[in-house]
């Protein structure tokens, strides 16, 4: 075995069971990275040099397919079910053995990183890839340690990613071919059969997910979140569509991080070293960060060029509408190094309501975060998914139901503790329709929730008079700058009163049944703040 770059002397793949690779390149530069992956013709350099690849069949994450071993740390820990599938420790290390003879004879590429900037709770990761690109998008994901951290840095971790071997269900114990298992005693994410390079970077998200709350009285979180100019963090909260990465895209304000942070007693703390945006319709105008981030360095995945050209054509998602880009935080020019925060002072909870229910901003109290924080609200409108021709709501727990090893309520319960001893204001806010749902009402405009969140921000909403909705039992502030004074209560920017009340109870029948399946564990001060139903219902 021939091994090449920068380790430390007592690093080793065979350590871990790969002893008979053909070539080990360690922490190779993004440069070498693109270069070997161009060699290969395993990709193409756009026009403004970022790098463009093929993820293959798969070009999502695939959650049928995610198990988590199941043994005497786990058994009686974990939130078994359809969200974590039990594996056993005997069919791990089966498949393991396998995927490390896989590897025999072929080149790996081996990264040494880290994930959360609070070096408090530092989870230092070794990923070896098959591909030169995937670990690209490890090297631009994760934190990079320097040169001489390297020298001395032990993997907590491990992530092996074999996309090219293919399981065998009957003997590997998997589903189909493709799997990502996370072994939380072993230490060891298997991923295996997908190169989609999502599966990377949620199997160490799900990992901290795991260990910050459960062990380290740590919040894990599913946010964005960024920082004033006087030091004021801010997180926002909310599903795809909500505008979660547009509203915390100031530039007036520092970047902390895009997607997944954590907070401790002390800070509110990034875990990655970067981000790993959507790209269906993207454009200068619309999102000039993430198009300026776009260079080399960057990975791209499953995008089109223009024909003739090596001009990306962002608009075409023949291949897949989850098209995405790569990047370290640091292409962003307003990032703040190291990515890490004070404790929160506003918190927002985004939600694109189609109903046109709920009100463009409210305030919550602390049992009232805890249950929307659980139910982790939006509605899906006709054109986003075949078949959809008219308004459905969508759950997800936490905001990222699907990366939650433990039970909702242990992040809702933390979260409730630090909002209390921290007294941090957490907001509602609809991104969605107003005056009717959707169809009847419009969207509300961009220009009044930024003024929203503004105000907000800036404690303008602080010595407001408030009323209380009906039935959700929100508090709406009465008067907000920039913003007109008759759309911040919902009811009244509809025609036909009665209409919305009806709606307002249809939705209120929603987040019940859904919380239903929370409910036995859930505290009497969360279950209190579901909203009222009326008889009728």
């Amino acid at each position: 075995m021939n091994e090449y770059g920068n380790k430390s002397e007592s690093a080793s793949i065979a350590d871990i069971g790969l002893r008979n690779v053909a070539n080990a390149y360690w922490n190779l530069s993004p440069s070498e990275l693109v270069e070997q992956t161009i060699i290969l013709e395993q990709g193409l350099l756009t026009e403004t040099g970022a790098l463009a690849v093929d993820t293959g069949q798969f070009t999502g994450r695939s959650p049928k397919d995610k198990f988590i071993v199941c043994d005497e740390k786990t058994e009686n820990s974990v939130w078994w079910g359809d969200i974590n599938i039990k594996f056993t420790p005997e069919k791990f290390d089966r498949i393991y053995d396998r995927v490390c003879a896989y590897f025999m004879g072929k080149d790996v590429y081996v990264r040494d990183s880290y994930a959360c900037a609070d070096s408090a709770h530092r989870l230092n990761i070794r990923v070896i890839t098959e591909a030169p690109w995937q670990n690209l998008f490890a090297n631009n994901l994760f934190l990079r340690p320097t040169d001489d951290e390297i020298q001395t840095q032990v993997p907590d971790w491990t992530i092996i990613a074999a996309p090219g071997y293919h399981a065998v269900p009957d003997v590997d114990g998997t589903r189909s071919k493709n799997f990502a298992i996370i072994n939380f005693t072993k230490k060891v994410i298997l991923i295996g059969g997908t190169a989609y390079t999502g599966e990377i970077k949620k199997g160490i998200f799900s990992v901290l997910n795991y260990i910050l709350p459960h062990e380290k009285n740590v919040l894990s979180m599913h946010c964005s979140a960024n920082i004033g100019k006087g030091g004021d963090t801010a997180i926002f909260f909310g599903l795809s569509g909500t505008g979660k990465t547009t509203l915390s895209a100031d530039p007036e304000r520092g970047l902390i991080g895009d997607d997944e942070h954590g907070w401790s007693d002390k800070s509110v703390f990034n875990f990655e070293g970067g981000c790993y945006a959507k790209c269906v319709n993207l454009t200068k105008e619309k999102e000039p960060q993430i198009f300026n981030a776009i260079k080399f360095g960057a990975l791209l995945e499953n995008i089109n060029f223009y024909e003739g050209s090596s001009k990306v054509n962002y608009d075409d998602i023949s291949k897949t509408e989850n098209t995405r880009v790569a990047y370290p935080i640091d292409f962003i020019e307003n990032a703040v190094e190291p990515s890490v925060g004070d404790i929160p002072k506003n918190i927002f909870f985004l939600t694109a309501d189609a109903f046109g229910v709920l009100p463009p901003i409210s305030k919550l109290d602390t049992g009232q975060a805890m249950y929307h924080f659980i139910s982790g609200y939006t509605a899906k409108v006709a054109g986003t998914e075949i078949g959809i021709t008219e308004p459905q709501t969508t759950f997800s727990a936490c905001f990222g139901k699907a990366f939650l090893p433990l039970h909702p309520t242990k992040y809702a319960e933390l979260l409730g503790r630090k909002l209390k001893e921290n007294k941090v204001n957490v907001w509602l806010v609809n991104t969605g329709w107003s005056g009717g749902s959707y169809g009847v009402g419009s969207r509300i405009k961009l220009a009044y929730t930024r003024a929203i969140i503004t105000a907000a921000l800036n404690g303008d909403l602080d010595h407001v008079h408030f009323e209380t909705l009906p039935v959700f039992g929100l508090e709406i502030p009465m008067a907000c700058p920039n913003v007109p004074a008759e759309m911040l209560n919902p009811r009244n920017t509809w025609e036909d009163k009665n209409a919305y009340d009806a709606k307002a109870n249809q939705l209120a029948v929603a987040f019940v049944k859904n919380f239903e399946q929370y409910a036995d564990f859930a505290n009497d001060e969360i279950l209190a703040a579901a909203p009222k139903v009326s008889e009728i219902a």
